[in-house]
């Protein structure tokens, strides 16, 4: 198990490595966790208010039904039925029980929204943080390149200036007036 141990520690070591010596990299990929973050907290959310929805429903509920068992509980105290009433109350205890439960655990996913909300809010200030960074690097790497590039164009690549060609316009007006010049001056000569 140790040479596994040790090659895997070889590996994190050469990827940690490789990160360091290119940032971009690792920016992506922390830009990358940050999206998957970022969907995962829009899912959270959504799950949330579903959840917060149908206890808000669910507590109705049960509150229309405490009203009904209340109402049977007076309709049946007033006929003087106790066998009725008090079995009633128990049921109506049971409900107030229940929607009091509903309305704590209501309560406690509203709060588990706020805190997705403001950890949303964290994670979209990271991204462009991290978007701009990517941005910044990424200008660098192409300022590098562009000059690096500059820097070695004259030595690698051949210039059009050094060896004319028939196609160039300013080599074919030069020719023809260093012609023409040859000429006029040969004509001098004969006349002479």
């Amino acid at each position: 198990m140790s040479v596994f141990d040790d090659f895997s520690q070889f590996l994190e070591t050469r990827l940690e490595e490789f990160m360091r010596e290119n940032p971009h990299l690792e920016l992506m990929a922390m830009e990358d966790q940050l999206y998957q973050q970022q969907q995962e907290i829009v899912n959270l959310l959504a799950t949330l208010r579903l959840k917060e929805k149908r206890l808000q429903d669910e507590i109705m509920a049960t509150a229309q039904e405490v009203q009904r068992w209340h109402e049977r509980i007076e309709k049946a105290k007033k006929a003087e039925r106790w066998d009725l009433a008090k079995p009633a109350e128990e049921r109506e205890a049971a409900l107030l029980r229940e929607g009091n439960e509903k309305w704590t655990e209501m309560e406690a996913t509203k709060q588990k929204i706020r805190q997705s909300l403001e950890l949303q809010v964290q994670i979209q200030k990271r991204l462009e943080e991290v978007k701009a960074k990517v941005a910044e690097v990424q200008r660098t790497r192409t300022s590098q390149s562009a000059e690096q590039t500059w820097k070695t164009t004259g030595w690698t690549q051949s210039s059009t200036y050094g060896r004319p060609t028939s196609a160039d316009p300013l080599e074919q007006a030069f020719r023809k007036w260093e012609t023409d010049d040859e000429l006029e001056e040969l004509k001098r000569k004969m006349g002479q």
